[in-house]
């Protein structure tokens, strides 16, 4: 099954070429070489705003560029404000991106990468599902 790699776990995996893999990034690298990984447009300029360092941008953007892009639709805006409004009525918040990631893996039949704890508390309100680490 494809997987929609979140920001929170590819930031550690980058760091990690310095500094040793912990286990997220060991799973992500995985994951990519064995080509499950998918991105959504909002998480790839995530990945690629502030980094004031023009040769490690286009490091970054050529790496990426081996990542298939899920194509967001109308749809999936759309259902990203429900799954926010759900979760509010719910006593939940997060910024909008996080429920974009959601509403995009629920949408297209994915399974969601991340380390923010905030996922897993989306995972009991709303109809998606995480990649856990073994």
């Amino acid at each position: 099954m494809k997987v929609l790699a979140d920001a929170s776990v590819w930031l550690p995996a980058l760091r990690s070429q310095k500094s040793g893999a912990s286990p997220t990034a060991e799973e992500l690298k995985d994951l990519v070489r064995e080509s499950l990984v998918v991105l959504i447009g909002p998480v790839r300029q995530a990945l690629l705003s502030g980094i004031s360092d023009d040769a490690v941008f286009h490091a970054l953007k050529s790496k990426l560029e081996a990542l298939p892009d899920v194509a967001l639709t109308a749809r999936d805006y759309e259902t990203a404000a429900e799954f926010c409004n759900l979760c509010r009525k719910r006593g939940l918040s997060g910024p909008p991106i996080d429920f974009l990631v959601c509403a995009s893996a629920h949408n297209h039949g994915l399974l969601i990468f991340s380390a923010d704890p905030a996922f897993a508390r989306y995972a009991k309100r709303l109809p998606i599902r995480l990649l856990k680490l073994e």
